[in-house]
């Protein structure tokens, strides 16, 4: 029976990433694959989801042939094991722009035993594109009993005519955020309008940063470069309007609502989707563009305007097919392939 190695890198405090890797062991080990954890020591973050699943010390393991030894992107070194036992390697590509940021001086991708993983749909196109090698797709899931929009009547209601509640993760590309805010402010102070208040959500457990996106009514996205962002979507699961960068791995589910100024529509192909546009997306780095979005973002959410929701509508539809559940389904179907 083929067991599946998941390697877990030495982080010294939980990602959006390296939830993932859980969830995914999670899954595997619920459906009855044969699964374990490999962390470097015993000290390594475990949250509640993957706490059933067995775990292996890296020093321990014993790889088989027919044995699958995944590593997350970035950490090619950790190739190693699954390498010399002669395993099945996969990379799990999460961000497409660490794919090469860790290969030792004169290694290339084409030189080493090992098949892809893409977290979205832009990384499999980026993995093709660089690569030259095709790569399936295993979306996150997010909790959509966490993330959900607030009930009626629950304080801070959205469309305040007054003020607008805009939620941003300081984290990503701190400096933007902050000329974003700059630019917004200062226009604001000439022009006058809705008040904003600004949320800066920052090392927060995820049932505190549910109950912040749940009272924004915007969540402005300045995270670049990405896979397939988990903020912006919990923002949408949340029933925020999503405004500025996608990290070219937020085009995964990110579809532009509007010719606003700066509305940027990627050059690369998009799949199609069942939802429309829901939100207000501009080039990375585009500061002033996204400024401009958030401007009249704040404007749409102070008025409650038919845009608005629409484009709230179409985001909880993007949400749910995000689920946890569609995720657990999309590594049944991978995993079958791979062992069969």
């Amino acid at each position: 029976m083929t067991t599946t190695f998941i390697f877990l890198p030495p982080l010294s405090k939980p990602t959006g990433g390296l939830a993932v890797l859980h969830q995914l062991a999670a899954h595997l080990h619920k459906q009855g694959f044969a699964v374990s954890l490999v962390p470097r020591s015993t000290q390594f973050w475990s949250p509640p989801i993957s706490q059933d699943v067995p775990v292996t010390l890296l020093d321990d393991v014993a790889l088989r042939k027919e044995d699958i030894w995944l590593v997350p992107e970035g950490w090619v070194n950790s190739l190693a094991p699954g390498l010399n036992a002669g395993a099945r390697c996969m990379v799990y590509v999460q961000n497409w722009a660490y794919l090469f940021s860790s290969l030792p001086s004169g290694v290339t991708w084409d030189r080493l035993p090992v098949s892809f993983l893409a977290v979205s749909d832009p990384v499999a196109w980026f993995i093709q594109e660089s690569v030259g090698v095709d790569a399936p797709v295993l979306r996150p899931g997010i909790d959509l009993d966490l993330f959900h929009p607030a009930p009626s009547g629950e304080d801070a209601p959205r469309g305040s005519k007054t003020t607008v509640r805009v939620a941003y993760m300081p984290r990503k590309n701190k400096a933007h955020a902050r000329a974003i805010r700059d630019i917004v402010t200062a226009r604001a102070a000439r022009r006058g309008g809705p008040a904003i208040e600004w949320d800066a959500i920052d090392g927060l457990p995820p049932t505190q940063v549910a109950e912040h996106l749940r009272r924004s009514d915007i969540f402005l996205a300045t995270g670049y470069p990405e896979g397939c962002p988990l903020p912006p979507l919990e923002a949408m699961a949340s029933g925020a309007l999503c405004v500025g960068f996608a990290g070219l791995g937020g085009f995964d589910y990110m579809r532009q609502a509007a010719d606003h100024p700066g509305a940027y529509r990627p050059w690369f192909p998009l799949r199609d989707t069942p939802w429309g546009g829901n939100g207000l997306f501009v080039a990375d780095a585009d500061v002033t563009a996204a400024a401009l979005a958030l401007e009249q973002a704040v404007e749409h959410a102070a008025g409650e305007t038919a845009f608005s929701r629409t484009v709230r509508d179409a985001a909880l539809a993007t949400a749910r097919h995000y689920s946890v559940d569609n995720q657990r389904q999309s590594v049944r179907r991978i995993w079958e392939r791979l062992t069969t």
